[in-house]
């Protein structure tokens, strides 16, 4: 038994190391992307209606790094906005399958292919759900509702690119890349080599086998990286493992909710009937792609071994004192304040800086304390509840019940 735990551990450290460099490219990247861009800047460059904002919607969607519940507040804000539900669509599908951190991560861990073809996959993704929807599901046309936003900072400020990439990312991120690590360091030691070619060797098989695990479970972009190198380790085909990386992260429970509530029964159908065609029909291409150059191995080979061991370990060792910093982080009191609710749907950071941001706008707020691990929202000033219930749906979440509420109501 400790020997199984043994290896479990040596090869999730391995995937660990081999990941962690170009996993801080990729959140330094980040960190520049959020400062210049920022949730303001897409509401106002997408919240219209029209063909262009299906296109505009996947392009920005592409290189953000938000993940597979954070995308849903700012999918709200985009539909409050007055963006069309196939642009709303398009950015749901896009914006969590693929992220700038989560590229250079695939490319350290599943080789440059899988780096091009996952956002080619999300691009397509995204046009084809917003495309189908604009034929299929059309709307009546509205008035985009306009808003004042703050302005974009005119200067570039490194604080907040560190900030954002290696702080608040890491929050958001980490509990979800451990997992994905650990789950991958399992697989490839629990999972006979054989066990495909003998039971499960046709293709399609493979296909069936990962949607029926993707599309309920909730994984990130850089989370599913090291499960879909595990799989193609124990004798899945690289499709397959594409067909992962393009569904766990736009299919789960939470944002299949989110679709059949606030876009309807027939966007809900088109959204998971797109995302399953598109991944299977991607995968398929991959496998026919990679024999056409020969299946030459190095390319979907770690190439994130190929960097010196030093290098590796520094790296590895910097990216996991990130992450324990953002476990360790305290915990806003919460119990003092006027009002508390229950909002099961907060499920990481990006969760949190939405709803405190939101409701530190509103007039007579004096303090906001979001706790994610217990789904908690605290609120401390003059203000009623029901404006406080009603300020957290705007934004995309549901208050379900009171736990407390000022006397003064």
């Amino acid at each position: 038994m400790i020997d199984f735990l043994y290896k479990i551990i040596q090869e999730s450290a391995r995937l660990w190391m081999v990941m962690a460099s170009y996993l801080l490219l990729g959140m330094f990247i980040a960190g520049i992307l959020h400062a210049f861009l920022g949730q303001s800047f897409i509401t106002r460059h997408l919240g219209g209606n029209g063909f262009s904002s299906i296109l505009k919607a996947t392009l920005f969607g592409i290189p953000l790094p938000i993940c597979s519940c954070g995308v849903i507040p700012v999918a709200a804000s985009l539909k409050k906005e007055g963006a069309n539900k196939s642009a709303t669509l398009s950015f749901l599908v896009s914006t969590p399958t693929t992220g700038i951190d989560s590229i250079f991560a695939t490319y350290s861990l599943m080789g440059p292919l899988f780096a091009i073809f996952r956002p080619l996959a999300a691009f397509i993704s995204g046009i084809t759900i917003g495309t189908l929807n604009f034929l299929f599901n059309r709307e009546k046309k509205k008035t985009t509702v306009v808003h004042r936003h703050p302005s974009l900072p005119s200067n570039f400020k490194i604080k907040e690119v560190f900030r954002y990439g290696f702080v608040e990312l890491a929050e958001d991120i980490g509990k979800w890349l451990l997992i994905g690590v650990i789950i991958g360091g399992t697989l490839t030691v629990v999972i006979p080599e054989d066990l495909l070619t003998g039971y499960f060797s046709h293709p399609f098989l493979h296909f069936l086998i990962i949607l029926v695990l993707a599309i309920p479970l909730y994984v990130c972009a850089t989370g599913s990286i090291p499960i879909a190198a595990a799989l193609i380790g124990k004798g899945f085909s690289p499709g397959a493992a594409l067909v992962f990386l393009i569904a766990g992260p736009a299919t789960n429970t939470v944002t299949l909710s989110f679709v059949y509530s606030k876009l309807g029964k027939r966007a809900f159908y088109l959204y998971l009937a797109s995302i399953i065609t598109v991944s299977v029909l991607a995968g398929w291409f991959f496998n026919l792609f990679w024999k056409a150059l020969g299946g030459n191995i190095e390319l979907i080979s770690p190439q994130g071994e190929q960097l010196p061991y030093p290098l590796r370990i520094l790296s590895g060792t910097i990216l996991l004192l990130f992450i324990i910093k953002g476990f360790l982080k305290t915990k806003k009191e919460i119990k003092k304040m006027d009002y508390e609710l229950y909002v099961s749907d907060i499920t990481c950071k990006h969760c949190q800086m939405t709803i405190e941001n939101k409701l530190k706008q509103l007039p007579g707020v004096n303090q906001v304390a979001v706790n994610v691990e217990e789904k908690t929202v605290g609120v401390d000033g003059e203000i009623s509840l029901e404006e406080i219930e009603e300020a957290i749906r705007e934004v995309g979440y549901t208050p379900e019940r009171r736990i407390r509420a000022s006397s003064k109501d």
